[in-house]
């Protein structure tokens, strides 16, 4: 059954990894982590991403408040445990935390132009694209 925790001084040192052809879409761990860091009075929540006890991802979101939305920073599955569906319920978790929190009404992030795996996750998942791009990062939207 797949789980969120929260990443903290017992479980930030997992080794999660992604495919070498992966690595210019996703951040890595420790780089996540950096952010979460970083965005803390945004109220960051870095998250690791469990199969019942085995971890197979994390990711981080936190609270914008100048555009009135949280936003979906990152989400990295390793690669031992990719195409099995994690990061999708990870992401439906992540989600329905933002919902129940309740302070925004949409949820913000953006995808590297490119990376078709993760375009087709987030679309499935009912964001949309809002027509901004910065570089080659597409933003995208969902109502909460």
């Amino acid at each position: 059954m797949i789980r969120l925790e929260p990443i903290g001084p017992d479980n930030w040192r997992e080794p999660l990894t992604v495919r070498e052809d992966q690595r210019r879409f996703v951040g890595d761990p420790s780089g996540i982590l950096a952010r979460a860091y970083a965005y803390r009075d945004l109220g960051s929540q870095a998250k690791l991403i469990l199969d019942d006890d085995t971890p197979v991802g994390m990711l981080l979101y936190y609270d914008w408040p100048e555009g009135g939305q949280y936003v979906f920073s990152h989400l990295l599955i390793d690669q031992r445990y990719q195409r099995r569906g994690f990061g999708e319920t990870a992401a439906l978790l992540a989600l329905d935390e933002m919902r129940i929190d309740g302070r925004y009404p949409k949820v913000g992030l953006c995808y590297v132009e490119g990376d078709e795996p993760a375009r087709m996750l987030y679309e499935k998942l009912g964001f949309r694209h809002t027509g901004e791009a910065d570089g080659d990062e597409i933003d995208m939207e969902l109502s909460l």
